[in-house]
Formats: structure tokens, sequence, C-alpha cells
């Protein structure tokens, strides 16, 4: 939704036909043996050559389009170790998984990184290939020679052989749990690759010191692999605990916050826990977002040890996420503040979930509902997201994190982050199993999803499923919803065409936003500040109300054009607009195309615009439709009418401009009583039915607001509310709202 769709661009088209060539041309080697393979000495010259080359490639501050392909979609391994049979190199064929088996490897180069971590292994009888590990840590969290040092020994369970872009071969890895890295300690490990320390008597307070040194080295999982190991090596009770703490704080810095809540849990062994220990749970607890366990961990450390001054700040912290999370209470200027500053814009913030909850919904799986009336701007949930991804555009040095990302198998081409998501979402559900289910319930279309969850104690997170599932419920989205209608209106005002939805390269997944079905006729309207998502009612909705927002933003395209974009998600849209559309006759949807065509040539004359004449057409076209308005809106008309109404106004003509500014509220389908002239003075202006929300209404109800204040006093301030609730909804805060249209009062008193 909303994220930067080129599938049917022509210009990358080419691209998609050449990669499902290549892979046809794989596919009809498949169970062959390599042929042609290079010498051993040559394959390792070559990879440092390019290694050399690529640590001096161009400079990233500027833009560098990149191209990721997903392979055809394959399951991980999901047997246990000790069920594997043990093969070499040699008995590899192409583009094959080699199911029920591993492969025993050393690294024997240093590491590349470019869409993967690369490093030439060899196996015990020094053949060798290059290894591709896929959706690794990115580089500022771990460094590629930390992945894949020269001289890591690792197992990859059922390996995959492939014919790689450039002719070579490979073994190519995309599940992370289908490699195991052995610590030099193993005893899998052959003895011709061990290093001399690698004793097998080591006492645990040696392997607790090991460890300490690769923490203060800031090398967090090789600490993890020592204390692991010390914790082997039959520590005493006083040993386990220190060791267990010290396991717990490497953890929290790899962000592995299951493993860390599940180590200081277990080290309870006294009746007053540890100061550390508390401190960690909670901040474990935090970065899960379980805001009240936090809360309840931190006032009781903040009781046993009021000396802890860190504690006081978190549990402030911890109580205002809580009652963002329980109340929906959010200081929206200050999370403006935070995503300009902070790059990426992921900002310090809770999830709020209003009165809504997802239930089934028929044909169309599950939905969001209501679970009790609310009223037109009401927020109905602000939500982080699981998983954000930002492409900052305007910035070179950020640049880099823009990928074509083609999947030939779906036929879908997508320019922006969403390959990085892919890999973000991959990595946070290795890390924290407990989160699995948050995006693994999540739509994933005929994808059949593995049942197993975890081998011989190691997460098991398909790759492909995240991939489905992102392609099927990511939302595209700007730094704010704010910045993107100011910058729409400015368009406008500088006379730019921009009549499609915007397309964003940055993205992410919001679960529960993800439960919210299309409707062209949509009820809900989502914004963005940063990495929060906010959804608000755009009408009045009764109990046990389906949330809808559309996909894409519908126009006055017709029916075929509108259910084409509703393809990828395999539905067809039966809401009434489109319903509509399909009954009405060819015929007349042409000639309504044919006087919209002819009314923009009318505003884009250089001649005097005639009035006249675009209300005789705008009549006209009104006779097209066979049902009123306020049951089907009419979008042809709204947007003639704005433009109309702009012309009344600042030919001084208020009245005109009124009847104008009404009729581009009827035409989307609002009702409104009290608002038309002439009319009874003291009579109020009501909303009776809210229509199809646009941002541009904004402006509409601001221009009613200002013809009001001429002719009609009493009822400027209530177009302005009117004008206020369309802005919160749209933007998805009010708080800025006399901010943003004094800037824009600015903007349009340009010459």
């Amino acid at each position: 939704m909303n994220t930067h769709d080129v599938s049917a661009a022509p210009e990358f088209i080419q691209l998609l036909l050449k990669q499902k060539q290549r892979l046809r041309d794989a596919q009809s080697r498949k169970g062959q043996h390599p042929k042609g393979r290079r010498p051993r000495d040559e394959i390792i010259l070559q990879f440092k050559f390019r290694l050399m080359m690529n640590q001096g490639r161009a400079d990233f501050n500027t833009f560098n389009m990149r191209s990721s392909f997903i392979p055809p979609a394959y399951t991980p391994c999901l047997s246990p170790f000790r069920d594997l049979t043990k093969v070499m190199i040699k008995d590899l064929l192409l583009e094959t998984h080699h199911r029920g088996t591993y492969l025993l490897l050393r690294s024997i180069t240093p590491p590349d990184r470019m869409t993967a971590v690369m490093a030439i292994v060899e196996d015990e009888n020094k053949d060798v290939f290059m290894l591709q590990l896929y959706y690794q840590e990115e580089e500022n969290e771990r460094a590629a020679e930390e992945i894949l040092k020269e001289g890591t020994v690792l197992i990859v369970k059922e390996p995959y052989l492939k014919l790689m872009s450039d002719g070579d071969y490979g073994i190519r890895i995309d599940h992370l749990s289908d490699v195991v890295y052995l610590p030099m300690y193993d005893e899998r490990v052959p003895n011709c690759w061990q290093l001399r320390f690698a004793e097998h008597n080591v006492s645990a307070s040696a392997w607790k010191a090991m460890g300490n040194d690769y923490f203060g080295e800031s090398k967090y999982y090789a600490a993890i692999e020592y204390y692991t190991k010390a914790l082997d090596c039959s520590p005493t009770v006083e040993e386990a605990h220190i060791l267990r703490l010290n396991r717990s704080l490497a953890f929290l810095k790899t962000k592995q916050f299951d493993a860390a809540l599940s180590d200081i849990e277990s080290t309870s062994t006294t009746l007053k826990p540890a100061e550390k220990a508390l401190f960690r749970k909670a901040q474990a607890l935090y970065n899960l977002q379980r805001y009240r366990e936090c809360c309840e961990v931190l006032k009781f450390l903040r009781m046993e040890y009021p000396s802890n001054v860190a504690a006081k700040g978190e549990f402030t912290r911890a109580v205002n996420r809580l009652v963002e999370q329980e109340n929906g209470r959010y200081q929206f200027k200050q999370l403006y503040m935070e995503a300009t500053k902070l790059r990426p814009p992921h900002l310090d913030h809770s999830t709020y979930f209003g009165p809504v909850s997802v239930r089934a919904s028929g044909s169309r799986g599950r939905g969001l509902f209501t679970t009790e009336a609310v009223k037109a701007g009401d927020l109905l949930l602000c939500e982080k997201a699981f998983a954000h991804a930002f492409a900052d555009t305007g910035k070179a040095e950020h640049c880099q994190n823009v990928t074509l990302l083609i999947n030939a198998e779906t036929n879908s081409m997508t320019m922006g982050a969403q390959g990085e998501l892919i890999r973000m979402i991959v990595q946070k559900l290795y890390r924290n199993p407990s989160l699995a289910s948050v995006i693994t319930d999540l739509y994933h279309g005929s994808y059949e999803p593995v049942e197993v969850s975890d081998v011989d104690g190691t997460p098991v997170v398909d790759t492909f499923l995240v991939e489905r599932i992102i392609s099927l419920n990511c939302f595209g989205c700007p730094l704010s919803s704010r910045e993107s209608h100011l910058r729409a209106v400015e368009d406008e005002t500088s006379q730019k065409t921009n009549t499609n939805e915007e397309e964003f390269h940055s993205c992410g997944i919001w679960p529960m936003a993800s439960y919210i079905n299309h409707c062209c006729y949509s009820n809900a309207r989502r914004a963005f500040i940063g990495d929060m998502m906010m959804v608000r009612a755009t009408q009045d909705l009764a109990p046990d109300t389906e949330i809808t927002f559309w996909y894409q933003m519908p126009v006055a395209s017709g029916y075929d054009e509108r259910q084409k974009k509703f393809r990828h998600w395999g539905f067809k849209c039966d809401c009434i607009m489109c319903q509509d559309d399909q009954t009405t006759k060819k015929s007349v949807l042409a000639r309504r195309k044919n006087l919209r065509a002819d009314i923009l040539k009318c505003f884009q004359s250089r001649k005097r615009t005639d009035e006249a004449k675009i209300e005789i057409i705008l009549a006209t076209m009104a006779d097209t439709y066979s049902r009123p308005a306020f049951e089907v809106p009419r979008l042809s008309i709204w947007d003639p009418l704005l433009a109309l109404a702009k012309m009344y106004t600042q030919k001084k003509q208020p009245v005109k401009a009124i009847d104008s500014a009404l009729r581009v509220l009827a035409s989307r389908g609002y009702v409104i009583d009290g608002g038309n002239l002439p009319r009874t003075s003291g009579t109020p202006m009501v909303v009776r039915q809210w229509g199809l929300m646009n941002e541009r209404l904004i402006e509409c109800w601001m221009l009613l607001s200002g013809a009001y204040h001429l002719v009609a006093p009493d009822l400027e301030a209530q177009a302005e509310e009117y004008a206020r609730i369309s802005y919160k909804t749209c933007v998805g805060e009010d708080e800025t709202f006399d901010e943003t249209y004094g800037k824009l009062s600015d903007l349009n008193a340009r010459p």
C-alpha cells in the first residue's frame, strides 16, 4: 500500500524478463554436477581481487541503484542435526536442495558484503566454493568480519548450490537457522582446523574471562559464546549467577531480549534480586513493549535500591509509554521533533489500540471492527511499526537503502526499502521468537508456512514467508503525513500536476493496521509520523462496524482500471462505487470521461476562463450519474468544483464560492444541513453524513470559512472546526493545524 510498485514500468520489465530467463537456464541444469569449475587458487585470487576493488568502490554518498532478486521459495531445514548426513562439496548438484544432509566448512578468505555476506569456504577435502549468507545484520550492527571472519567454521544444513548471475557457482543461504557457527572448542570442528587454545579442560572462570575480554571489545556474539561454554563447565551457583548476568547484558546489546529475560529470570538465587538483574530485566521488558511489567520491575528496583539514579529516569520513560499504550495520549509536536532529528526516524513511543478488535469478516478473512460508537476524527489506533525501513531519498547518505526488489515468481518489482524490511523482520523474529506470531499470523496468501518453530533449540524463521507477508501487508510511508500534505498543497499552488496518490520508498509493517480491509468508499484514514501510524475514523461509526481504508486511492478511472490494482492482493472490490461503475454503461462512462477532459481544458486555457461554460459542463456531467451522490460519491466532479470555488473566491464572489464548495462536499458523499445561502441567521451548520475523505477537503472547508466570514460570520468558526477535524483525520493530529494553515496562508499569498 503506497509502496513504489514498478511492476508495469517499461524501463524495468526487461530486468524482470532477464531474471526469469536466468532462472529457466539455471533450472535446465538442475541435478547436474558443476562443469568447468576453476582451480582453487584461481577462485580465491579472483575473490580477493574483487574484495580489494569493492573496498575502493564509489562513494556511498551518491545515489546508486541496487537490484535484489528473490529466489524461488524453499523451506528451511526442519530436521535436527542428529538426523542429517554429512556430504562434501564434490557431492553437490546444481539447483538442488540437498535435503537430509549437511556440509562442514571453513572460511578461507576475509568476507565481502554486498546484498549478502560472502566468503570463499573449503571443506575437509580442500574443495572450495563461494558462500553467500543473506539477511545478515547490517554493518553498523555487526561487521561482516565478525559474522564470517577468515577461519570461521560452520555447518550448512541442507545446502543449496546455485548458478550465480556471473556464471559461477555458489552456496546460497536464505534462512538464518540453516547455518550453525561452531566455536573452536566444539567437538565437531576437525582437529586440523582447531586453534591451540581450544583445550577441553579449561575452567568456567577461564571461559568467563575470555567472554569478558570479547565483551570489552564489543564483540558481543563471541562473548555470548564463551559465557555459554562457561555455563557448560559446572560452575558454582555464584559463578553461574554472574555468568547469566553477564550473558544477559550481551543479549541486550545484540537485541536478543527474549534470551536476556530468560537469563535474568534464572538468576533469582536469593530473596532479594540483584540490582543489575532488575535493571536489565526492565530493559528487556521495555524493548519487548511489555510496559506494565517493566513499570512494576522498576518500581521494585527503586524501592529496594533507592540510590539508583538511572532507574528513576527509566521509570518515568516506562510510565510515559504505559500512558500512551492505555490512554492514547500523545504529544504529537514532540513526535515531529523526534522524527525530524532521528535517522532512521524510529520513535521511542508505544502503541495504542482504541475501540477496535480483530474479528472474522466473511469472505474477506479477518478485519478490524469498532467495539463502540466513534465520531469522525476519533483515534482508532496509533501503532508503532513492528519494523520500519527508512530510505531518505532527499539525503545522499541514505540513498543506498533504495533497492529494486524483483520477485520473478510473483512478477512483482518494487522500488524502495522493502529488501531491507525483509532483513529487519527476519532478524527480529530470529532474535526474539516470542514475537513471531505477531507477523506470521498476518495474511500470507497461498503460501504454506512450515509448522516447526525451532530445531535444536534454534528458532526457525522462514524468510520466504516473511517476504510474502511483507509483499501483502507492507505500507509505504512518508517521513510525516503533514510534510506530504504541505508538499501536495505547494504542488497544487504552483500548478504542478499530481493526480495520483504518493508512492514512497520508506516502508514498514504495522500488524494491527494490516487487519484493516480495503474499501474504495473507506471509513478510516491512515497517517504517519516517523514509524508511528495513526488511524482515525473519517465518518461517524456505529459499534460493530468494520473499519476500512483504501489500499489504492480511488480515482475517476472506471471499474476495470480500479480492479487491476487489487490483483496483487487477490480480491475484487465490490464497494458501492465499484458496483456503480460496473453497472454503468460504457458509453456513459466514456461520455463522462470526455466531459471531464473538456472541463480540464477550460481551466488550462490561457484565455479568460468561462465560468458559465464550466457550470454547464458540470451539470451535464452530473446527469451521467444515476444514483445520488450521498450514496455514490462522484469522483469526476469534485475537483473541478473545487477549482471553480477557488476561482469565485479570487474574484471576490463569496456566495458563488460557498455554493461551489458545498457542491464539492456533496459530490464526495457529504450531507450538510444549514450551510446554504440564503439562510436564517443562527441556524447551525451540521454534517449529517461524512463522505469520502480527501486531504484537499481541508482546503475546501477553509475556503468556506473565509467566504462565510464575509457573508455569514456565525458559520465561519463551524467551517473551520470541520476543517480541523478533516486535518486531524488526514494528517493524524490537530496540534499543528493553526501553524500549518498559517503557513499555507503565506504560501497562497505568493505572487
